[in-house]
């Protein structure tokens, strides 16, 4: 592969995370959240769960899912895209010009609706449970994406969340392999699965090289604990990734199987360590490593994002991170 096709460009919903520190799971039930899950609210049930986290210690960053990977792939050094969606206000300049001070190149359309939103609160044990209000997020439409957008990249990496459309997922991903990228996509959350199996099914079998999923999302793509989930998803793809939580991740391509552990960290905060974990994956897969290599640097970059509150690793963090990759043998 030559240097611009080792580029990725991320789709996904372009949100604000408001980050909410809580003392107990009160508010999970009083709003019926279930735990660890990501759930779709609407503009009131948004503003109802801000007014009543309202004294919480809280952070706000821009974020959404991929979003956060393509942040994280910017910042180990590679080539990087997005595409979205947001409103014609004051987040969304402040989320394009984030982008842009990254010097990733992006797609951003505009909607009449207010930039989305997520709720992201995090239990005393660091478990995050999302509400996510999508606003002009959910405006992006099939019929604006445009082939010249896939040109360059050579992977294309989908959030699970974009399944509000399927019609959207699958006309990016349509798009992007007649570009001649390769598909990447995270699962993630097991209610979006649930919710959307069949279509996620014969999505990954058709069209998806690559497929990062955790223990619950596993599950309920397989009905399979981690070691058989992993060989039923790696059936349909190239590549499939399955995240143990404590016990480090499962990857397998074709017949090859290897386990790669977690590092050592002090979590406070869980947001974002899927989509820190895909980046540093990537990464190492665009540079030609080992899976092993892939997985040890997915599991230092990932454990390092639980170490802090938010979704982003602070850039004071990234030359220790980078170095770190730099020793690892492959």
């Amino acid at each position: 592969m030559n240097e611009i096709r080792t580029s990725i460009l991320g789709i996904g919903n372009a949100l604000v995370d408001v980050i909410i520190a809580l003392e107990n799971d009160t508010v999970l039930a009083k709003f019926g959240l279930p735990r660890g899950s990501m759930t779709l609210v609407d503009a009131e049930l948004s503003r109802n769960i801000y007014k009543a986290t309202r004294f919480n210690n809280r952070e706000i960053t821009t974020g959404g899912s991929a979003a956060n990977t393509i942040h994280a792939l910017a910042a180990l050094g590679t080539a990087c895209g997005y595409l979205g969606k947001t409103g014609n206000d004051e987040l969304g300049d402040i989320f394009r010009r984030e982008f842009e001070k990254k010097n990733i190149k992006t797609f951003l359309l505009q909607s009449e609706k207010g930039t989305g939103r997520v709720m992201a609160m995090v239990s005393p044990d660091s478990e995050r449970t999302m509400a996510t209000y999508l606003g002009a997020a959910a405006d992006l439409k099939p019929e604006e994406l445009k082939p010249e957008m896939f040109e360059g990249f050579g992977v294309l990496y989908v959030e699970g969340y974009l399944v509000q459309d399927h019609r959207l997922i699958e006309t990016a991903v349509d798009l992007a392999r007649q570009a001649k990228l390769k598909i990447a996509i995270d699962l993630s959350s097991f209610n979006i699965v649930e919710q959307n199996l069949a279509f996620l099914r014969r999505l990954t079998e058709e069209k998806v090289d690559i497929v990062f999923a955790n223990e619950e999302e596993a599950f309920a793509f397989t009905g399979k604990k981690p070691d058989e989930a992993l060989e039923k998803i790696a059936a349909l793809c190239e590549i499939a990734v399955v995240k143990t939580g404590k016990e480090g991740s499962l990857i397998q391509r074709g017949n090859e199987k290897t386990k790669a552990k977690i590092i050592p960290a002090l979590a406070i905060d869980t947001t974002g360590a899927g989509d820190n974990y895909a980046a540093g994956f990537l990464y190492g897969l665009m540079n030609g490593f080992s899976l092993q290599k892939c997985g040890r640097i997915a599991a230092l970059v990932s454990g390092k994002v639980v170490e802090v509150m938010g979704a982003k690793i602070p850039d004071d963090r990234w030359p220790a991170i980078l170095k770190t990759i730099y020793e690892m043998e492959d």
